[in-house]
């Protein structure tokens, strides 16, 4: 009897709260979410939204206040100048083209460990991938800094083959060359395809290693020559892999502004133009603004980038 009565007792307020959730699945799902969509609501949508809305304020140029009224005179006297667009142009054009030597860098080497490395070889080139990622990237920029001045390594090597003529007649192009690699918009991408190489090699190898070895295989059985099965075979396969290490690349380089403040020249890009608007010049509208500019482009980019099925090779 005792026995019985202690089965019949009411079951414990933990138990109670799983049964219902476990009859209420829709409940579940929310209350996982709970956290993270508060987080993801308030910190970081929310700080979007604020910085949105500071940058239809403007600010007073005879006071130096913020005058928080809605218009777009940040926008039209101040964002729109042919300084500021030349800013945005060089930094998108150098987004582009650190993305486009990213992938053609990372296709091969990613192609081999993916489909001819073995075990082993495959394991060593993996922590090759990962291994500057686990040093500071202040070090990492500093250090390359060193190697592309004037009396560096790279120099020096490049001296030693006699091209040294080669690489003056580089560094005069006007827009990409300088003084040297170390103070020119050439080596500030140079140092950018290297710090974010690794952020494509990963996307492209996981794409590569999902496409079925036995599809190469009827490709090349059935006559198509090497060629032919890798551009209608391998690469559309694999494109998404290549277009989700552009989102990385892309992105980084388009709001990093530690590397073009060490490396290069005095140009500017929108990362320190709008550390420099916020931070020594206080006109928060115009950072504001700023920002905006890299957050549309990333909007349609991603956009672009979900059509392409980049995010199943994520």
């Amino acid at each position: 009897m005792a026995t019985r009565l202690q089965s019949a007792s009411p079951p414990s307020l933990p138990r109670r709260i799983g049964a219902f959730f476990f009859r209420h699945p829709n409940w579940s799902l929310a209350a996982l979410l709970l956290l993270p969509m508060l987080w993801l609501g308030v910190f970081y949508l929310g700080s979007l939204g604020a910085l949105l809305t500071q940058s239809f304020f403007r600010l007073d140029g005879f006071t130096g206040r913020i005058v928080r009224q809605f218009g777009l005179e940040t926008y039209q006297k101040q964002l729109f100048t042919p300084a500021n667009m030349d800013i945005v142009l060089r930094t998108f054009l150098t987004a582009s083209a650190v993305t486009i030597a990213s992938a053609l860098i990372a296709f091969p080497l990613a192609y081999y460990m993916a489909r001819y490395a073995s075990y082993r070889v495959r394991g060593l080139l993996y922590l090759l991938v990962l291994l500057p990622l686990w040093s500071s990237y202040i070090v990492r920029v500093y250090t390359w800094k060193i190697i592309l001045a004037q009396e560096g390594v790279l120099t020096w090597f490049i001296n030693g083959l006699g091209l040294s003529g080669v690489l003056r007649a580089v560094l005069d192009i006007p827009v990409i060359g300088g003084p040297s690699l170390s103070i020119s918009l050439l080596g500030t991408f140079i140092v950018f395809v290297y710090i974010w190489l690794p952020y494509m090699i990963l996307p492209i190898n996981a794409a590569l290693e999902r496409v079925p070895k036995s599809v190469i295989e009827a490709s090349g059985d059935l006559g198509a020559p090497p060629g032919y099965t890798f551009r209608r075979i391998i690469l559309p396969l694999a494109w998404p892999g290549v277009v989700a290490g552009s989102i990385f690349t892309f992105s980084l380089t388009l709001g990093d502004y530690i590397i073009p403040g060490i490396i290069g020249n005095s140009s500017f890009f929108i990362g320190q133009a709008v550390f420099v608007q916020q931070g020594t010049a206080g006109n928060i509208p115009l950072a504001a603004a700023f920002t905006v500019i890299p957050v549309a482009i990333m909007a349609v980019y991603l956009l672009i980038a979900r059509w392409q099925g980049a995010f199943d090779a994520l």
